[in-house]
């Protein structure tokens, strides 16, 4: 009896002994305490916006000639009607000189006649006055009313005349004008292509040329980029937009959605999106913002200021994650209630209260409902 005394104690501790050294190993894991933030539903794009200017022009010359004058350099500013560029014009200005001495020369036909018309007018009256008192034989008195008749025709005629010399006049003028480029807008100059004396030629029909000047209006700018066509139909003109340059790791800028095109593209095999333009807000003056740069967008469809939230990574399949019990040191799947979501949060409407921590992402391999963890420095060594 006293043996089995002493055996039964030594049984216990050996096999409680067996069973520390059987038990699994906690894994230490970092955890997420579970609280309250800002939550945000969005739609991004799908590939790479591109930065636009609100008005970007590609000058040419409707006529071809030689450059006679280029007032202009790549990155100057300029106004609206400036003078960018100038052919040159030294037949097209004797046209003009030819047209108005034309119609100098046609005022003063007109006068001529008109003033040969008045007077005339008034021999003729002098002749009727005369023929009332049978001082005067008829038939001069008809030759002078004939005179009268066509010298007025010719006086109306020169009306006409001068007329037809205006619009010769401003026809010259007009292939005049053709021969200087002017800026339609203020903005900067992008690209010029011909140089002083070169000489450059319209584009003939179906056959693109580079533009003579490229201007931009780069005070007015606006972000192009594609969302999915499931997406498209949350979106909706005047929603807040957060932008996001690659050159400009780190900043955010605000914008508002300006446009949404009326039809998708598609551009590959089962990926259809549809083009929506966003304006920036303010155009910041301490960066110098390029058209072409590349560019992401959030359209902010829904937002929550103080909402209990997880990371959206922690989510498992069917609205589960992994909870903590630090009673046991086990992780515990708990079913949540979810709410607005984006890629980075998620917002919990029930299952979890605030404190409660859960393990943020799964990328710790095996772990499962019951594994036993142990939070990052709280991990327990075997003993030698």
């Amino acid at each position: 009896m006293r043996k089995l005394l002493i055996i039964i104690p030594i049984f216990v501790a050996v096999a409680a002994l067996a069973g520390f050294w059987a038990r699994p190993e906690p894994v230490p894991v970092q955890l997420v305490e579970v609280a309250k933030g800002e939550v945000e539903t969005l739609v991004a794009n799908t590939r790479a916006g591109t930065v636009k200017a609100c008005r970007r022009a590609h000058l040419s010359f409707k006529t071809g000639g030689q450059v006679s004058e280029l007032l202009i350099h790549a990155g100057q500013r300029v106004q609206a009607g400036d003078v960018l560029m100038r052919l040159r014009q030294d037949d097209l200005q004797a046209r003009v000189d030819e047209a108005r001495a034309r119609l100098d020369a046609q005022r003063n036909l007109r006068e001529q006649s008109c003033s040969q018309a008045s007077q005339d007018q008034r021999d003729l009256q002098r002749l009727d006055r005369l023929a009332e008192r049978n001082l005067a034989p008829q038939d001069q008195r008809d030759q002078s009313a004939t005179r009268a008749r066509l010298s007025q025709l010719l006086c109306s005629g020169g009306e006409a005349r001068i007329r037809e010399a205006e619009a010769s006049l401003e026809l010259q003028l007009a292939q005049l004008d053709q021969a200087t480029l002017r800026a339609p807008f203020a903005g900067i100059v992008a690209e010029i292509n011909g140089e002083l004396g070169e000489v450059v030629t319209p584009s003939p029909p179906g056959i693109p040329t580079p533009p003579a000047v490229d201007l931009i209006d780069d005070q007015c700018l606006y972000v192009e980029a594609p969302i999915d066509e499931v997406d498209a139909a949350l979106v909706r003109p005047g929603m807040p937009v957060r932008i996001t340059l690659d050159a400009f790791r780190g900043r955010s800028f605000e914008g508002r959605v300006s446009r949404i095109a009326p039809f998708v593209r598609e551009l590959e095999k089962q990926a259809r999106t549809v083009d929506v333009e966003v304006k920036f807000e303010r155009v910041p003056t301490d960066l110098m913002l390029l058209s072409g740069y590349s560019a992401d967008v959030e359209i902010l469809l829904a937002h929550r200021e103080q909402a209990l939230r997880v990371p959206t990574e922690s989510l498992l399949e069917g609205g589960r994650v992994l909870r903590y019990d630090p009673s046991n040191g086990h992780l515990r799947e708990q079913k949540v209630e979810i709410g607005l979501a984006n890629w980075r949060w998620s917002e919990v409407r029930g299952g979890l209260a605030p404190g409660d921590r859960i393990l943020p992402s799964l990328q710790h391999d095996g772990l499962v409902d019951g594994s036993v963890v142990s939070p990052s420095g709280e991990a327990r060594e075997r003993a030698p």
